[in-house]
């Protein structure tokens, strides 16, 4: 499978953005996929993740009632949308995906097997 992920830019404090990831090979939802994300000199971190199937959702505390994911199976692709964007949003977001992940590990990027390359989000204030 091979993931591409896109949308990044630049903005301001409290605009939005979505980012798309594209899934191809197999169908999106076949896998859980998660979105992290990597500011400068920091480490990866989880954002959030849809489930294979069904799609259950997760958010980290951060952006919980700011982002929302989802998942199009007709485009094979998942969305974060990012509203009320803030400067420690800022970072490169990846999209990862695993088929076979158990919900203790949708927070740990090393348990995705997939990524993709990543798209740079900067937020000023």
């Amino acid at each position: 499978v091979q993931l591409q992920a896109s949308g990044g830019g630049l903005v301001q404090a409290g605009d939005s953005l979505r980012l798309s990831c594209v899934v191809s090979g197999r169908p999106a939802s076949s896998y859980v996929v998660g979105w992290f994300r990597q500011a400068p000199g920091k480490e990866r971190e989880f954002v959030s993740a849809i489930t294979k199937n069904f799609g259950k959702t997760y958010y980290s505390d951060f952006v919980k009632g700011r982002f929302i994911i989802s998942r199009d199976n007709a485009k094979n692709t998942v969305f974060l949308q990012m509203d009320s964007l803030k400067p420690e949003d800022t970072g490169v977001y990846f999209c990862a995906a695993d088929q076979r992940l158990i919900q203790s590990s949708i927070w740990v990027p090393g348990d995705y097997d997939y990524w993709g390359q990543g798209t740079l989000v900067t937020v000023s204030s």
